[in-house]
């Protein structure tokens, strides 16, 4: 990296501002020793990252007593928090310690860095940004960070992110799609590294099976074997899997009625943007307390309760989905789900709380 900037500014084109992510904090000494702007771009969203910076600063003891009753209380969080709601590397600290301290360290960025960036909005997370800009008055929100073309149908030339892990199965997933109703479909995907149990797996297709309601099931190729013999074709139209897909596509897509998701940010923060309801099953990390803000704050979801031994079962998945789909509580879901896809669009529209952001950076660094 050094090299790369001794070379800009030898050209006449000296780099004014790095932008990195938060887990390579190390980079902000680099762009103090060149006498360049840093911006640290956070993955994670705005409450999550107030959670680390917390237990990083000590406010937050870890680890946690583990009973039921027990509520944590933090004034950056706009609910009470169960341990469980908490990442899992915070609940579990023992889990992955090496993550763990690779994600505490983010929290030097707040120190150092000379913006802060989130890819959130502000009415998503306002008593979140608000207790980080009290930190760092540069904190930014600059999201939804989705190709433009889903908020904004003129910008026709940003319609994806540019690369993708695995082939995806564009023409096939819209293909069926196109034959299916407006809202009756359940979309699930997992992510590119989440890996359910087989027998988790199991109780998942059961449940979609049993629902009778149309679903799109991304299973990627590693995880085909855990999926009961013949299934595919014991389910027949009511069901596509596919290895991959366009995420996005799908979720615009008006067939496309719910989504199942393991709550990453990126697939949560694109489920809100194109105002899809949720039914949430999340794995580790920052995904349970994704889930519990989807569910309990933007209420926007539903979450699928795991027995004593972790399983969901098929009864869960099954209700659940139908719930998202025609349920009583479906129609409230949808109203919520579209008004924070309102609020996503507002926010990157000319004269939005993002829009401003970035307009705010791009005018600051051009006058350094």
């Amino acid at each position: 990296m050094p090299l790369i900037l001794e070379r800009k500014a030898s050209s006449g084109e000296p780099v004014k501002v790095l932008v990195y992510d938060s887990v390579l904090h190390y980079v902000c000494d680099v762009s103090k020793k060149f006498g360049i702007q840093s911006a640290a771009f956070f993955t994670h969203c705005a409450t999550t990252c107030t959670i680390f910076y917390q237990l990083h600063d000590g406010t937050l003891k870890s680890p946690l007593q583990d009973e039921p009753a027990e509520t944590i209380s933090l004034s950056s969080v706009p609910c009470e928090l169960k341990p469980k709601d908490l990442p899992s590397l915070i609940y579990d600290p023992g889990s992955y310690p090496s993550l763990l301290r690779a994600t505490l360290n983010q929290s030097l960025n707040f120190h150092h860095a000379d913006w802060i960036f989130l890819n959130s909005f502000d009415s998503l997370e306002l008593q979140a940004v608000s207790w980080m800009a009290s930190y760092c008055p540069n904190v930014k929100t600059i999201g939804p960070t989705i190709p433009s073309i889903y908020l904004d149908k003129s910008l026709k030339d940003d319609k994806d992110y540019g690369l993708s892990l695995f082939n995806p199965e564009t023409h096939a997933c819209k293909q069926w799609l196109d034959t299916k109703a407006k809202g009756a479909v359940a979309y699930a995907s997992f992510g590119s590294m989440a890996s359910l149990s087989g027998e988790q797996m199991e109780e998942i297709a059961w449940g979609f099976a049993n629902s009778r309601c149309y679903f799109l099931w991304v299973v990627r190729a590693s995880e085909e074997s855990k999926l009961p013999k013949n299934f595919a074709a014991q389910v027949g139209e009511k069901g596509l899997i596919v290895k991959w897909c366009s995420q996005l596509e799908v979720l615009a897509h008006d067939a496309v009625g719910c989504f199942l998701t393991h709550c990453g940010w990126n697939s949560t923060v694109e489920a809100l943007s194109l105002g899809v309801p949720m039914v949430v099953l999340p794995q580790w990390n920052d995904q349970p307390t994704n889930a519990k803000l989807i569910v309990d704050v933007w209420q926007t979801g539903l979450r699928l309760e795991a027995g004593e031994d972790g399983i969901v079962r098929r009864d869960e998945v099954e209700i659940g989905i139908r719930e998202a789909i025609v349920g009583d509580g479906a129609v409230e879901l949808k109203k919520n789900a579209a008004k924070w896809k309102d609020l996503a669009k507002e926010a990157m529209s000319e004269g939005g709380s993002s829009y401003k952001n970035i307009e705010q950076f791009v005018s600051s660094i051009g006058t350094k």
